[in-house]
């Protein structure tokens, strides 16, 4: 089996070096039924910070985000989340603990208005009391759920429906983010728009795990990247160090150039989004 490549950090740093990771899984596995999905996954995500996890298709990109969620229990491993082993947990049970998933399906009430379904959401998180200034919020970050707040949101189109998911968690202030394949299906226009939406939720202090087939965006939003290949990790680190490899990576093809040679770090929690540029470039591990 070829060692996962790891990017050593070479960047300036960020507000939260030295702080631990908000979301970390070690060395998980997992199933459906007989069928083995993930081999030995181990990630990082850190406060404020967007990881990437990218791959082909059937990789276990998904899979890995419903484990994150509690959808589908580990065979082995652990699911940390701020602190806390979620392993086993059930899923409710995580999204109290302030992460949420959101999915290129309905994620709305269909038969339910736009307001329906933020004062929904708002009452449950917030009180009765804090609703109408909830609702300010999110008509404010996106004028265009105000400009449909009487609508069915069934009725919306894909985008409009994500970013209607995407205003409770701006409002709410979730601690994490599981962002898997939102943009799928939609126009460049309205993939634009939910991109945008992304960064103002990640620029709130949510932080993100984003599974994406516009790879190119996923890279631009995120400050670390992990390439799945059959189930297994065969990349964590920085975006910077992953540029121009990303084909062959999610191919499984070895990188011309790369020598053994010391060992990375398995967090791949390189500097700022500014400071991409700055590192060493990838090196396997021992």
């Amino acid at each position: 089996m070829t060692s996962p490549v790891v990017a050593e950090d070479g960047g300036a740093g960020s507000a939260d070096d030295g702080a631990g990771p908000l979301l970390e899984l070690r060395d998980v596995c997992a199933a459906y039924g007989p069928y083995e999905a993930l081999f030995d996954v181990s990630l990082q995500v850190r406060p404020g910070r967007a990881l990437a996890l990218v791959g082909a298709n059937g990789a276990g990109k998904s899979t890995v985000a419903r484990v994150v969620s509690g959808l589908v229990p580990t065979t082995r491993g652990a699911v940390r989340f701020d602190g806390r082993d979620i392993t086993g947990r059930p899923a409710y049970e995580i999204a109290r603990l302030g992460l949420s998933q959101l999915t290129e399906g309905r994620s709305v009430f269909a038969s339910l208005s736009v307001e329906e379904n933020l004062t929904l959401s708002f009452r449950r998180a917030l009180g009765r009391r804090r609703v109408a200034g909830a609702l300010d919020q999110a008509y404010a970050a996106f004028p265009r759920m105000g400009e449909r707040r009487t609508q069915s949101a069934g009725t919306l189109s894909g985008g409009e429906q994500r970013m209607l998911a995407l205003a409770r968690v701006l409002v709410l202030r979730q601690k994490f983010l599981v962002v898997d394949e939102l943009s799928f299906g939609l126009a460049p226009v309205m993939v634009h728009e939910v991109y945008a939406a992304l960064e103002r939720v990640l620029a709130s202090g949510t932080s993100l795990l984003l599974i994406e087939q516009h790879v190119d965006r996923a890279l631009e939003l995120a400050d670390d990247v992990v390439v799945l290949s059959k189930g297994r990790v065969v990349y964590h680190g920085t975006v910077a160090g992953v540029e121009g490899r990303i084909g062959d990576l999610v191919l499984g093809r070895p990188a011309v150039g790369d020598s053994a040679g010391g060992q990375g770090d398995h967090g791949g929690s390189g500097g700022d989004r500014g400071s991409r540029g700055s590192g060493d470039g990838p090196r396997p591990t021992a």
